[in-house]
């Protein structure tokens, strides 16, 4: 064994960041295993360790009897005595042993042991590190592809960026340095896995908390976000305090704090809009840069129609359709858009519609009611006839 172990422990405590209780735990047991296997488990071992010494002390116990049946167990209180002449007949004696004097076999065990311990306790403390950072932005350096999906270094562990994670435009290559939402964080049977993202909303918010002040203090708020990876991304802010404009904020001098997220995203478009607790005025600001004519709300079914100039329908839209699917999913609403003429055209027909279907009403009732006179004034004048016969 090695003579001192305690600069041994100190340097793979500080190299490994494994807890040094874990790893002291870990050759006590190591060196009972060993010992164990020397002796074909036949005798009571103990092994405890001694941090003055730097050692691991291993203790052999056996009983004391009148008449030994297992001597690998039990001795004889004559024989016992002759050690510690206190001891009596039901007393459990420790001797310490040579641990140093294991076989190249066992040594082999108590270094397997002592490998998978500190294993076991690294990946623990990975798993506990990174569990509380989900919902962070880290960096790491690119090392390698496997099948599509990007192996992230983070330093103390490796992180997955699955292909389905990633932005389509986006590539890199190897010791690129890349910058990622972490999304999940998650024990397998080979260890802890780090799961991180580049299209998740998250990282948008994220990215302009880390650019706009008044967004880490909570002055300003992200109420809602949503994008289309690579694309274009749309946030919704509010602000806490009357004097300080929300997008102007996250816009910053020049543009630089919004530009420096699009540079991040690798010149991914992002909309900023005023946040509104009136339904049909957050959607006039989601359909921006189109320009609204009138709202009609349906708070029941959550569901609004827009009515926008015939020039503006295709921006309102958007490039196959993204812009009013992203206002749609900022909002939480359904949104159906017509242009002026196709909602006056509508418009004429529901009237059109109501107008004949007023006429046939009119006709049925007329009818009902013509109807009705006619036998009434027939009765009527049958039972005059019927009068006059009789006089």
């Amino acid at each position: 064994m090695v003579a001192n172990l305690n600069h041994v422990i100190d340097q793979v405590v500080k190299d490994k960041g494994v807890d040094r209780a874990v790893l002291v735990e870990a050759l006590e047991s190591a060196v009972l295993s060993a010992a164990n296997k020397k002796y074909r488990n036949t005798r009571d071992l103990e092994a405890h360790y001694n941090n003055e010494q730097g050692e691991v002390e291993l203790f052999e116990f056996v009983t004391i009897v009148d008449e030994v049946q297992d001597s690998y167990k039990e001795m004889d209180l004559a024989e016992a005595q002759e050690i510690d002449a206190d001891v009596e007949c039901g007393d459990s004696l420790g001797m310490k042993m040579d641990s140093g004097s294991f076989s190249r076999i066992a040594a082999q065990t108590a270094k397997q042991v002592i490998i998978q311990k500190v294993r076991e306790a690294e990946r623990e403390g990975i798993y506990n590190e990174f569990k509380d950072r989900v919902g962070e932005l880290v960096n790491g350096i690119v090392r390698r592809y496997e099948r599509g999906d990007l192996i992230i270094d983070l330093g103390r562990a490796e992180a997955l960026l699955p292909h389905r994670e990633q932005v389509p435009r986006e590539n890199y290559r190897q010791s690129d340095r890349v910058r990622a939402y972490i999304a999940e964080v998650k024990m397998s049977p080979k260890g802890p896995q780090i799961i991180m993202s580049r299209t998740h909303p998250s990282l948008v918010m994220e990215l302009f908390k880390t650019e706009v002040p008044e967004i880490a203090e909570g002055i300003v708020e992200i109420v809602s976000c949503t994008r289309e990876p690579g694309s274009r991304a749309k946030i919704a802010v509010v602000s806490h305090d009357p004097d300080v404009d929300p997008v102007g904020a996250c816009v910053g001098m020049r543009g630089s704090r919004v530009q420096n997220v699009v540079s991040e995203l690798r010149g991914e478009k992002i909309d900023i809009i005023p946040w509104s607790p009136d339904m049909a005025r957050f959607a006039c600001a989601a359909l921006a840069p189109a320009d609204v004519s009138r709202v009609y709300v349906d708070n029941e079914e959550q569901a609004m129609e827009v009515i926008v100039p015939d020039d503006q329908l295709s921006l309102a839209i958007g490039k196959k359709g993204q812009n009013v699917r992203l206002a749609a999913r900022l909002i939480g609403w359904k949104i159906d858009i017509k242009s002026e003429t196709r909602a006056a055209e509508l418009e004429q027909e529901e009237d059109t519609a109501t107008e004949e279907v007023t006429e046939e009403v009119t006709e049925e009732v007329t009818e009902e009611v013509t109807e009705e006179v006619t036998e009434e004034v027939t009765e009527e004048v049958t039972e005059e006839n019927v009068q006059a016969e009789g006089k």
